[in-house]
Formats: structure tokens, C-alpha cells, sequence
């Protein structure tokens, strides 16, 4: 009796394995690699996978050798470079698995997949695009066979491909040349259909080295009152040195919150949110610029170097923050360095990026036209003065606005080769990059961060 209660309480414990084939496994072709998960409390005693195709199962994996593990991670390849039979158009990737017990519970599952045999491939538009770092410009492009993916890559930044606007034929893809990015560096468009066949081909370029922006190295002074103002406020409950805890801030904070803005990439929309040009803070004179490099000095002693990705425009304490262009606030909470800060999304991938204010009038979710108050200015985060820092970032990578603030250069990059519903640029109000006001010296370095 005893040993027949015991057969009974392994065949009650039996489980069946349960299998995972991600998501990403949509496409096979000459030899894509797979992944599969299997999960049982007793392991796993045999496993197989297959290719079903029009009432055919070809097998293209199995793992023989019980495994007593109860969490199996298995990678293979499949396609059509060891099962030749294939044929282009759909097909089920079948998995089964056996749990090692003496119930041996078998579990099945599928996914379905279609078999590509050859790459994609891409035409790229004839236009030279003229590059300049920190700044963005626009391909257009065409991609024919089976395709999951297609974009423009820049060195290891990838920009998304989007669907011509006006019901026009091909794709387009904006696009940036990131402010450190080597100057050789060929901007290539890329499509891919997931089994390994991608293919990339280069655009036509053209980087004029007299017209390069030079960007500016500036010793900024952190004073006793700056260094515990910033460490009071964005590590209250911190100790030790002051010095490590602001370097730590300035440093790991400012990635930390760089990767919160540039993961807001996701949340944009699929059109134009705008068809004007970008505008300007109002009346704001600037106070730093794009891509300025800042030796933080305390004390004499250089401490720490970071590079500022936007503009700070100051005019009065808590004058009105003004939305730059018509848009969608994807973001508005207090961003460590960065303070009160609202993100505002343009549509493909474009936002803008305000700091620093005293609080924040609009919320997530909210719409908002150019030009309209969201908030006033103040020095919350890594401010030693009331400003605005305005920003503006590309399927997150931040660029240079200054260009966005001419109409004649939305025409010429943008407009002239996508539709822009509405856009002209004659619009009334537009602020040219060449009509920003200059710098103003005095007290600058109060007020950047």
C-alpha cells in the first residue's frame, strides 16, 4: 500500500512543461536562430522543434539528453539552408517537450512564422543631404521583398522608418547626426525581415567642414551655496562627501535622467503634431548653448566635465514657458538634474524638452498649441538661476533646435520632400536660427546646469 501511494503522489506532482517561443520569432530564412524557453518543476526529459508547412512537418531540432533543470533555455537555427523544402509564405513553427517524470506529461506549442528566402532590398532617394553635427535631416526610401524592419542607422543609432505621408508610396525616416558622432561617419539605410537578412545601403551625403559648429569649452565655478542647493535638493537623504555626492549627481543622475528622456521615444505619434516652424522662448536672451563641454571648478580644483545638450534662455524670473509647437505632453513630473520638466512630442519621433520650471500647469496626455504657457521658469534641478533649459531630442538622441527655428530650413529638409500638411515658410512669428539673440555674458554662468 505504501509504495502504491507513493507511485500515486509523483503521478498527482506531475506537471506538464509549459513552453515560451517569443514574440520576435516571426520571420525564418536561411539559418535564423531561435530561442525557446521551457519551464518544469522536474525538467525536461526530450524536446523538438519543427516547421509545418501545407500539411508537412519538417523536423529542424531536438535536444535527446534529459535535462533536470526546471527552467531550459534552448538556441538553434532553422531555415532553409538545412531544410531546403521551405517555401517563401507562411508556415508554423511547431515546439514540444516532455516533462522528466514518470507521468512524462508532453506539452505543444506553435507560432506562427513566414519563411523569406532572400534579404530585402532598398532604394534610396538621389538628394545629397547635407549633415552637420548635432543636427537632423530626412531620407526617403523605398524597400521591396519581406520585411519586419527598416530605418536609417547612424554609427550604432538606429532612427525609425515611417510610412510617406499623403498617402504617398515608399518610407521616410528622420533622422540624426549626433552632436559626437565621427565625422566620417556614412548614414546608411537599413531594412531587415528578422532571419538575419538585412541589408543597408548608403546615402548620399555631403559634410561641409567650414560650416561645422564649433562647440565651446566653458569653466563653470560651483560656489559652497550652489553645491548644497543642488545636493539639498536631489539627494537629501545622502552623506559623505559633498563633493563625490554633487560629482555623483551631475554625473550618474544626468545618465539616468537622459535615459528616462530618450526612452520617451516610444510615446510619439504616427503624423505631424505641428505646421508651423518651432518658436523661441519669447524676448529670452541665451545663456549657454548646444553641446557647450563644462569644467565644473570648485574651489580651483576641476571636479567633474559634462557636455550641456540644450539652450538656456533666460528673460525674467517665472516668466512663462512657452510650448515651442503644437504637440502632445508625454511627460510632466519633476526629472532630477533637469527639475520640473515637460516633454512635449511633435509627432515621428520629435520632441522638445523644457526644465527647470517653478512648477508645471499641464499634464500627460495633454494636447497643446505653439506658443502656449505650460508653466513658469525657475531653477528647480541643476539651476543656479531662473531659466528655461529647452531641448530637443530625435527618436531620442538630442540635437541642436536651432534649426527647427527656421522656417527655410523646415522647407528645405522636411517639407520639400514629405508632406507637411498646413506647413509654409513665410509662417508669421517664425524665429530663424540667424534671428536668435547673442549671448549675454553676464551673470551666464549662474544659470546653467
Amino acid at each position: 500500500m505504501i509504495a502504491i501511494g507513493a507511485i500515486a503522489f509523483v503521478v498527482l506532482r506531475s506537471t506538464t512543461p509549459v513552453i515560451d517561443i517569443p514574440s520576435t520569432t516571426a520571420v525564418v530564412g536561411q539559418a535564423t536562430p531561435i530561442t525557446v524557453h521551457v519551464r518544469n518543476a522536474h525538467g525536461v526529459r526530450n524536446a523538438t522543434a519543427a516547421i509545418e508547412q501545407n500539411g508537412t512537418r519538417f523536423p529542424v531540432w531536438e535536444m535527446n539528453q534529459a535535462s533536470k533543470s526546471a527552467d531550459n533555455t534552448w538556441n538553434f537555427t532553422a531555415g532553409l539552408k538545412t531544410t531546403p523544402q521551405l517555401r517563401d509564405g507562411k508556415a508554423k513553427l511547431v515546439v514540444e517537450a516532455t516533462s522528466n517524470d514518470l507521468r512524462g506529461k508532453t506539452a505543444h506549442a506553435e507560432r506562427d512564422v513566414t519563411v523569406v528566402s532572400q534579404p530585402p532590398t532598398v532604394s534610396v532617394d538621389s538628394d545629397q543631404h547635407y549633415l552637420y553635427l548635432g543636427m537632423a535631416d530626412l531620407a526617403t526610401f523605398n524597400v521591396s521583398g519581406g520585411w519586419t524592419q527598416a530605418g536609417v542607422r547612424v554609427g550604432d543609432q538606429t532612427f525609425r522608418a515611417w510610412p510617406m505621408t499623403g498617402g504617398k508610396s515608399g518610407l521616410f525616416s528622420l533622422f540624426a547626426f549626433a552632436w559626437n558622432m565621427p565625422a566620417g561617419t556614412i548614414p546608411v539605410v537599413y531594412a531587415g525581415n528578422g532571419s538575419g537578412n538585412d541589408v543597408t545601403s548608403p546615402i548620399a551625403i555631403q559634410f561641409p567642414k567650414k560650416e561645422q559648429p564649433k562647440y565651446t569649452t566653458h569653466d563653470l565655478q560651483v560656489s559652497d551655496a550652489f553645491m548644497q542647493k543642488v545636493i539639498g535638493e536631489l539627494d537629501p537623504n545622502g552623506t559623505g562627501d559633498p563633493v563625490a555626492r554633487f560629482v555623483k549627481i551631475n554625473s550618474e543622475m544626468r545618465r539616468a535622467n537622459n535615459k528616462t528622456l530618450a526612452d520617451l521615444q516610444y510615446k510619439t505619434a504616427d503624423h505631424f503634431l505641428f505646421s508651423q516652424p518651432f518658436s523661441r522662448q519669447s524676448n529670452a536672451q541665451t545663456e549657454a548653448s548646444f553641446a557647450d563641454l563644462r569644467n565644473y571648478i570648485y574651489h580651483g580644483q576641476k571636479i567633474d566635465q559634462q557636455v550641456h545638450l540644450g539652450y538656456d534662455l533666460a528673460v525674467t524670473q517665472h516668466v512663462g514657458v512657452e510650448a515651442s509647437n503644437d504637440g502632445k505632453v508625454v511627460y510632466a513630473a519633476p526629472l532630477g538634474i533637469y527639475g520640473n520638466c515637460i516633454v512635449v512630442d511633435h509627432g515621428y519621433g520629435l520632441q522638445t524638452i523644457y526644465g527647470h520650471l517653478s512648477h508645471i500647469d499641464v499634464h500627460e496626455g495633454d494636447m497643446v498649441k505653439r506658443g502656449q504657457v505650460m508653466g513658469p521658469s525657475g531653477m528647480t534641478g541643476m539651476a543656479g538661476g531662473d531659466h528655461v533649459h529647452f531641448a530637443m531630442q530625435l527618436d531620442g538622441v538630442q540635437i541642436d533646435p536651432k534649426e527647427w527655428w527656421d522656417p527655410h530650413w523646415i522647407q528645405d529638409h522636411i517639407a520639400r520632400r514629405v508632406d507637411l500638411p498646413g506647413f509654409s515658410a513665410t509662417a508669421a512669428g517664425a524665429v530663424p536660427a540667424s534671428g536668435a539673440k547673442p549671448q549675454h555674458k553676464g551673470a551666464a554662468h549662474h544659470r546653467r546646469h
